[in-house]
């Protein structure tokens, strides 16, 4: 297994744990204002990273150079930052690391595409 594949094999079991973990916080306190944060953490962090991950693991050659390095920083970045920032803008602390963390994670995302398309589009053209 490559080593972005890893990485992201490795974090998102970790955000999935985190997500789950608040989710049962929260169902425990009977307080769910901060089910945004919670719902951001296991999508963003658990699914969309593991989805990285798969997509890694079955086309390795994807994972080669600076651009997919880039990728999965950015993705882990936004989910780092984003999460925690949900919850200050809902507690009335500012917006300003929500709104990073959707930036990073956008510009992962769009960093994404451009790998599937040229990763699917070598593979296409060679089969």
């Amino acid at each position: 297994m490559n080593g972005l594949a890893r990485v992201c094999w490795i974090t998102a079991p970790l955000y999935a744990v985190l997500g789950m973990s608040f989710g049962i916080y929260m169902a425990a306190s009977g307080d769910h204002t901060l089910a945004p944060a919670h719902g951001h953490l296991n999508l963003l962090g658990w699914v969309t990273i593991a989805l990285y991950g798969t997509f890694y693991t079955v086309m390795p050659q994807a994972a080669e150079g600076r651009l997919a390095r880039l990728q999965v920083l950015l993705a882990q970045l936004g989910v780092i930052v984003m999460a925690p920032g949900i919850v200050f803008a809902i507690l009335g602390m500012g917006e300003g690391l929500a709104k990073a963390g959707a930036v990073l994670i956008l510009l992962g995302a769009l960093l994404f595409l451009i790998i599937v398309v040229r990763a699917t589009g070598r593979s296409a053209a060679g089969a």
